[in-house]
């Protein structure tokens, strides 16, 4: 099946400040955020025309370009109006959102304080995943190759896209092994994330999830969270081992694209979604419909 490339369909982008031809929308070769991974970028979800937490994840873009060194030329509120722009033009009802910002190409070396801050916001139609039935069942998830980095060795808690590369490596190894997705490690050798969403387990009648140390502390995860505390679910953030796997009876992720998934196996480890799974997930799809 013939997949349509991003850089050739219909529709509008927001591009500096103004909607644009989706076709349009382009840099040059020599931009720095492609050459030195100067950039930061969000995942937000679309329901019934409405962008879930869309003011969370315009405030955490940016924060992440701060911490990368650079002032996002738009506030919170500039941004949340260029996105439902961009959403209502496209006559997006459940879909994504793609905001990115990046260092343009005034500037080609490692240093480049001179550059222009470049900001563009996409969007397209993305139903869930899977049915009910399907989703319930659970994916499969190997080790991953590669860990998370020591949060003095990488920008951590900024949602950048050079931290992405090696969740790309590993996401390809596992699906080139018959696996959905991957489970990373952090430098220290405990649990740290999926190649792209929050992982929690279900030990007893409790649910615990990472310490999110090295690793973004997602919007879905904290949205999930306080669902749990709502439901009088005990929650435990804490250092995660991966032989302690061996004893929880629930796993699953969470994320903007993943949403709750259920998962029911990592490498040599079994999981069954249960009842504190299947709540959540309903409790997550009440309140993202709102």
């Amino acid at each position: 099946m013939a997949v349509l490339p991003f850089d050739d369909r219909d529709g509008y982008i927001w591009f500096d400040g103004k909607l644009v031809d989706w076709r349009d929308a382009g840099i040059h070769v020599l931009t720095h955020g492609l050459h030195y991974g100067s950039c930061v970028f969000e995942g937000e979800r679309v329901y019934n025309g409405k962008a879930f937490k869309l003011r969370e994840h315009s405030q955490r873009l940016i924060e992440s370009g701060r911490i990368l060194g650079f002032e996002i030329p738009y506030t919170a509120e500039q941004l949340d109006e260029a996105t439902m722009a961009t959403v209502k033009a496209n006559n997006i009802v459940d879909g994504y959102v793609r905001p990115v910002a990046w260092r343009g190409s005034e500037m080609m070396g490692v240093a480049a304080q001179s550059s222009r801050i470049r900001v563009a916001i996409a969007t397209w139609t993305w139903p869930s995943y899977w049915s009910p039935e399907a989703r319930m069942k659970g994916i499969r998830l190997n080790m991953a190759q590669w860990k998370r980095p020591h949060p003095e060795t990488a920008p951590t808690q900024s949602k950048a896209a050079g931290l992405y590369m090696i969740a790309t490596m590993n996401k390809h190894k596992a699906e080139s092994d018959g696996y959905e997705d991957s489970l990373m490690l952090d430098w220290r050798g405990q649990v740290a994330e999926a190649t792209g969403a929050n992982i929690f387990f279900v030990f007893g009648n409790e649910l615990h999830t990472p310490t999110p140390d090295c690793f973004l502390n997602g919007i879905t995860r904290q949205t999930v969270i306080d669902l749990a505390k709502k439901r009088g679910i005990k929650l435990v953030e804490r250092a995660i081992l991966p032989e302690e796997m061996a004893k929880a009876t629930e796993c699953f992720l969470t994320g903007t694209a993943a949403e709750v998934t259920p998962v029911r196996e990592i490498g040599t480890f079994s999981f069954t979604p249960g009842e504190i799974t299947k709540q959540l997930i309903s409790d997550y799809d009440s309140l993202v419909r709102l």
